[in-house]
């Protein structure tokens, strides 16, 4: 460990994007180590990896996992592994550069000047998306909403996926209990955080689309966002009922 901060990385066919993303990132001061989570990529992202850690000893680590799990249990893995270490700030970002590394300081500094949660949000000030189709584009703008109106939490990005935790925050959240695994899984993260009173700061990032690999985008991650945030409004209910934290959802 060479860093209080450390970046998760989830891929799972990611040979065209991994060793540039990890160059850009190590190249960024304050430093920034690295936990690439693998599903058992069959394209050989892994191994791309092992190849970089002689170049970045201590710094870059790698969490390989059989078969294709989720991008959700991706980033619970790798949460309850940066616990385990005196890491201070830990990000979730995506591997295709629709995140920009160069965005890494940023969401450092707005945790370090006192947010507990920094987002990365393309829509705090307007619509920052490039390369997306219209329909993409509308689809997430909807869920946004649609997240604020049922739920209550003021956070305009309610699904990115460009993150800054402080540590105390992934330690009050039950992982072992987080539910979803897609995009309904961003919104439980966040959810979670400002349930128990987190403060949450939005970030504005410009979030380009990925130009090489495949997207990760399904029906059933949609469908799952949807109902997902009813489920949510149902446990905080449920849970002020009982005056609790951390609890599962019934």
């Amino acid at each position: 460990m060479t860093s209080d901060s450390l970046v998760v990385i989830p891929t799972y066919n990611e040979k065209e994007n991994i060793e540039a993303m990890l160059d850009r990132v190590f190249s960024l001061t304050p430093a920034f180590d690295v936990l690439v989570v693998d599903d058992g990529s069959p394209d050989g992202t892994a191994g791309l990896v092992k190849a970089k850690m002689t170049l970045y000893t201590g710094r870059l680590h790698l969490l390989e996992r059989s078969g294709k799990q989720g991008l959700g249990t991706a980033y619970i893995a790798a949460f309850k592994w940066a616990l385990d270490r005196p890491y201070e700030y830990i990000f979730e970002m995506d591997c295709d550069f629709s995140h920009n590394p160069n965005d890494l300081p940023r969401l450092r500094m707005a945790c370090v000047s006192g947010a507990e949660l920094a987002v990365g949000s393309r829509y705090i000030t307007g619509i920052n998306v490039v390369n997306w189709p219209l329909s993409r584009v509308l689809l997430s703008v909807f869920a946004s909403r649609y997240v604020q109106l049922i739920t209550g939490m003021p956070v305009n990005d309610a699904t990115a996926g460009f993150k800054c935790y402080r540590r105390k925050v992934l330690a009050c959240i039950n992982l072992n209990e987080i539910k979803f695994v897609g995009y309904a899984f961003q919104i439980e993260m966040k959810f979670k955080a400002w349930f128990y009173g987190f403060k949450i700061d939005e970030v504005p990032i410009i979030f380009t689309d990925r130009t090489l690999g495949q997207s990760k985008m399904t029906r059933g991650i949609v469908k799952e966002a949807a109902f997902g945030v009813l489920q949510l409004k149902w446990w905080s209910l449920w849970a002020k009922g009982r005056g609790s934290r951390g609890e599962p959802m019934p």
